[in-house]
């Protein structure tokens, strides 16, 4: 039986996993929605039963913890337990490799087309805090 800690624990990985995923979760609602798209159960997971992963009150069944693990494309162990105790960080979810594009979302959409709209000094200002923040600070 989970302890509250491991319940808690287990919420928070899980919103980390829902924060990297392409589509927008908007919560337990969207989430159960999408999850059921996937899951191939018997029975779908109601936006109440999501909630309960979501606030720390359950963890799911290992088939709905395999589905969840292969949709958010990390490893069950970690979305489960978390990291493992020998210490090993390969199963940490990272974001992805320089290079390699996510996929687009309507918020990325959204966000170029704002930076678009932009005047030019503005969006060079835009391109010069990205670079700091992700493309030249790896030259340092």
């Amino acid at each position: 039986m989970p302890t509250v800690e491991e319940k808690a624990a287990f919420a928070e990985r899980l919103k980390f996993a829902m924060r990297r995923a392409p589509e927008k979760l908007r919560g337990g609602t969207d989430l159960a929605l999408h999850f059921n798209l996937r899951h191939h159960g018997d029975q779908p997971v109601s936006p109440q039963t999501v909630h309960k992963w979501l606030s720390g009150r359950t963890i799911p069944t290992d088939d709905k913890l395999r589905t969840l693990a292969a949709w958010f494309e990390v490893d069950v162990h970690w979305l489960h337990y978390g990291p493992s105790p020998s210490g090993s960080t390969r199963n940490v979810p990272k974001p992805l490799a320089r290079g390699e594009k996510y996929p687009l979302s309507p918020e990325t959409l959204e966000l170029a087309s704002k930076i678009e709209s932009l005047t030019p000094h503005h969006r060079y200002l835009v391109q010069e805090l990205i670079a700091q923040l992700y493309g030249d600070a790896d030259n340092s």
